[in-house]
């Protein structure tokens, strides 16, 4: 039975898919036309544009893996033919998978907040991969972004940080 969080994040997924799908299908010369047709008509308009397309990719490949995991488990939940240790695993992974997100949401928000750098990032057992989006390689900003993460871990993590 679906309820209405899960109908809502379906709904705002889909609705993301459409639209980065829709962004990455427009040509590159129709978006600059029509930034400079909006230009001329207003002055006092100005648009800013910023190319992120290497972090929402991995975005998306991630939510859809995810998303994958998900329906595969809580079938597994839902199907009667299974038995409770199976359910009990998929029910444990189910719970992984939701406290990786939100310990992945949380590193991004602490890495935008701290260093003002946008990041995707993926936790994977013992593995965390931070993927920088900045023109700027540093390789003192990439030692300081293991340190901050690495305070938040009790146990040693395995961490790496890539730019974009």
């Amino acid at each position: 039975m679906i309820n209405k969080q899960k109908l809502w994040f379906l709904t705002l997924f889909s609705l993301i898919l459409v639209l980065a799908a829709y962004y990455i299908a427009i040509p590159e010369n129709s978006l600059s036309s029509l930034i400079e047709s909006e230009n001329t008509k207003s002055s006092a308009t100005n648009i800013n544009i910023e190319e992120n397309d290497a972090l929402a990719t991995l975005r998306i490949a991630d939510d859809e893996e995810v998303l994958s995991q998900m329906e595969n488990l809580q079938s597994v939940l839902t199907d009667s033919k299974s038995n409770a240790d199976e359910k009990s695993n998929a029910f444990e992974k189910l719970k992984n998978i939701n406290l990786n997100k939100g310990k992945e949401d949380t590193l991004e928000n602490k890495i935008l907040n701290k260093f003002n750098l946008k990041s995707f990032i993926k936790i994977k057992d013992d593995q965390i991969n931070v993927t920088i989006s900045s023109k700027e390689k540093s390789y003192k900003n990439a030692n300081d972004i293991i340190r901050t993460i690495q305070k938040k871990k009790k146990k040693k993590k395995y961490i790496t940080v890539k730019y974009q």
